[in-house]
């Protein structure tokens, strides 16, 4: 009798269908159909239109993205301290343009 080949490395989905994304959230099937559309209403990821299956990382960003006060690498606008002030303002620039200009 033949043996089915051994794994050599493991592979972890990209992909899962429905009933492995709702456990991912803790929810039962059922209680994943019922509030999907309210899911998707908020921006969760449609399923693969050919597949039916879910791509595992657009749920979690989309997970992660509902809390932006623990993930605020994935907020688009940066946080106010990450905003560096200018070094010169405009006036001062043009002061130096000035001077330059009259120095020849």
């Amino acid at each position: 009798m033949p043996k089915a080949p051994q794994v050599r490395f493991r592979v972890d989905p990209a992909y899962a269908p429905a009933d492995k994304v709702a456990r991912r959230l803790c929810l039962t099937e059922a209680q994943f159909r019922d509030c999907s559309r309210r899911l998707y209403a908020r921006g969760f990821p449609l399923p693969d239109e050919t597949t039916g299956m879910y791509d595992l990382e657009a749920v979690d960003r989309w997970r992660m993205r509902q809390r932006p006060d623990l993930y605020p690498e994935l907020t688009t606008q940066p946080l106010a301290a990450e905003i560096a002030p200018p070094r010169r303002d405009l006036a001062a620039l043009d002061r130096e343009a000035q001077k330059r200009i009259r120095n020849g």
